[in-house]
């Protein structure tokens, strides 16, 4: 058996893999949460009917299939409660995914400027949150933010206020505690691309005649889009369902989609319901995930 025989092998096993990966654990649950989204409610357990039983031939099957129907996500699209949950959800994520750009560009600019040998340590105080619990995180902005908690005693101290300020329950704190959470997620992508652009560009444009701020639009900030839409992916796309930083921070006048379908799995009981909302969700996160890849064809063939 030749060489190239051997290897051939493992190499098709692991082009294989991502594609069994994906089959396992995102076809075939979406294929069980979409057949419950087609269901009707029932008091029971499982709480929806039908539910196939392969045992009991092809009639049965063909009967319960007879029975989905479309008729919770009619009620999706006619009911103003999961309208103003999606709505919400997309608000706080764009704006989060924006402030987060403005904020995490300059960081990830500045540490792709930094001497090599600093750039390891930048990296590492950006990742040091991670080492935290995420939960625990978020109970730590609750003390700070609470009533009588570190940052109204440090502004009570400062005589900025005269009366501590009402920070919990409110859509600061939970835009706080998500731009906290998810920064990482956007400097890191922004810095990999930052960090392998040529410096002779930057120098070109300057023997040009471009100034700094010139060269930075004209050549800097076009070549680190990639970075910029993978940050806004990585920011957006989960920010969309977020449900711990809303429900610990957030006030309850308003719900994002993420505790809408937390109160229709847990309290409501209501299975069918809530699936046909994460479904409708994940159909909603399918036209950024299509325009970003087809960008990223576009500057692989202009690169071509």
């Amino acid at each position: 058996m030749s060489a190239r025989r051997i290897f051939a092998r493992p190499a098709r096993f692991a082009a294989i893999a991502p594609y069994l990966w994906m089959v396992l654990f995102f076809l075939v649950p979406f294929g069980f949460v979409l057949k419950i989204s087609l269901s009707q409610t029932a008091i029971a357990q499982p709480p929806y009917t039908p539910v196939f039983d392969f045992t009991e031939g092809r009639a049965a099957l063909a009967a319960a299939f007879a029975q989905l129907s479309f008729d919770n996500f009619r009620l999706l699209v006619s009911d103003n409660l999961y309208i103003l949950s999606y709505l919400r959800s997309l608000v706080v994520a764009v704006t989060s995914t924006l402030i987060l750009l403005l904020i995490g560009y300059p960081i990830a600019y500045g540490m792709a400027r930094l001497p090599q040998r600093w750039q390891g340590v930048a990296m590492m105080l950006v990742i040091v949150p991670f080492w935290t619990s995420f939960l625990i995180r978020i109970y730590a902005w609750i003390n700070i933010l609470q009533h009588d908690g570190l940052l109204n005693q440090m502004l009570l101290a400062l005589h900025i206020v005269s009366a501590p300020v009402v920070w919990l329950s409110t859509d600061s704190a939970m835009y706080l505690g998500i731009i906290y959470s998810y920064l990482p997620f956007m400097i890191l992508p922004l810095y990999a691309t930052l960090s392998k652009m040529d410096a002779a560009l930057l120098e070109a444009a300057g023997d040009l005649g471009a100034s700094p701020r010139q060269a930075f639009w004209l050549v800097t900030f076009p070549l680190s889009l990639p970075g910029v839409g993978a940050g806004a992916l990585l920011c957006f796309i989960p920010i969309v369902g977020e449900f711990v930083i809303p429900d610990l921070l957030a006030g309850s006048n308003s719900l994002m989609i993420g505790q809408t379908l937390w109160l229709e799995f847990f309290t409501n009981k209501d299975w069918p319901v809530a699936s046909a909302a994460a479904v409708a969700l994940l159909l909603l996160l399918v036209p950024p995930l299509v325009l970003y890849d087809r960008l990223q064809r576009r500057q692989l063939e202009g690169r071509g």
